[in-house]
């Protein structure tokens, strides 16, 4: 009961259903789940140690809002997460994931050539995803996908960072670039690329954010 509680929040805070700054009742999820307020708040314990719930001792709980700092540091570890895999994908040869990840790219220059941005944030995620996975470490896929719950409602802030000027174009050639050189084998060059690229990523996201932290508006 109390897994069902946490899979249910932990996808609706991702996609986005419950806004960061929402607050959490024990009591409304625990009539709306139909169970005590017990599983109601050890689930969202869990979420916390996950980082996508603040929890206020009197005063409530809601979803995290993480500050300017947080992002910074959540990008760095994404920086080195990626970079890793892009180095250890290098490695494997021409595994399924590559073709895969050639498609994407094909995919990719065609939004980017019609300016659909929509679908290029869409795909910017599968590339990312597929790096990891083609990278074949469960343990580094692991810390990945924590990560990104913590970044999760920077999904939809993908779009502030894609909307300065020439930054989707830009980040397609990184794209490329970071394939070229798997595709080499040069595992040191793409893990130097895919980090600069990370890093590039990062200073357009909190360019577009307002001074006094992040949002969604």
């Amino acid at each position: 009961m109390q897994g069902r509680v946490i899979a249910e929040m932990r996808g609706r805070i991702i996609k986005g259903d419950i806004e960061p700054g929402a607050p959490l009742s024990e009591l409304a999820l625990a009539e709306e789940f139909g169970v005590s307020r017990t599983p109601v708040r050890e689930a969202l314990k869990q979420l916390q140690t996950e980082g996508l719930v603040e929890i206020r001792p009197r005063v409530g709980t809601f979803v995290s809002t993480p500050s300017r700092r947080e992002i910074t540091e959540l990008f760095e570890m994404k920086e080195l997460i990626e970079g890793a895999a892009a180095r250890l994908l290098a490695r494997r040869g021409r595994v399924a994931e590559i073709d895969l990840l050639e498609r994407n790219l094909r995919e990719s220059d065609e939004a980017v050539a019609r300016d659909d941005r929509e679908r290029y944030a869409e795909l910017v995620q599968e590339f990312h995803d597929l790096l990891i996975t083609g990278a074949d470490n469960s343990k580094l896929e692991a810390h990945y996908r924590m990560l990104m719950n913590q970044l999760a409602y920077y999904s939809r802030l993908v779009h502030t960072s894609l909307s300065r000027p020439g930054r989707v174009l830009q980040s397609d050639r990184e794209h490329h670039v970071v394939l070229e050189l798997i595709l080499e084998k040069d595992g040191d060059s793409a893990e130097q690329v895919m980090r600069e690229h990370v890093r590039a990523s990062r200073r357009a996201l909190l360019a577009g954010l307002p001074i006094g932290g992040p949002h969604t508006s």
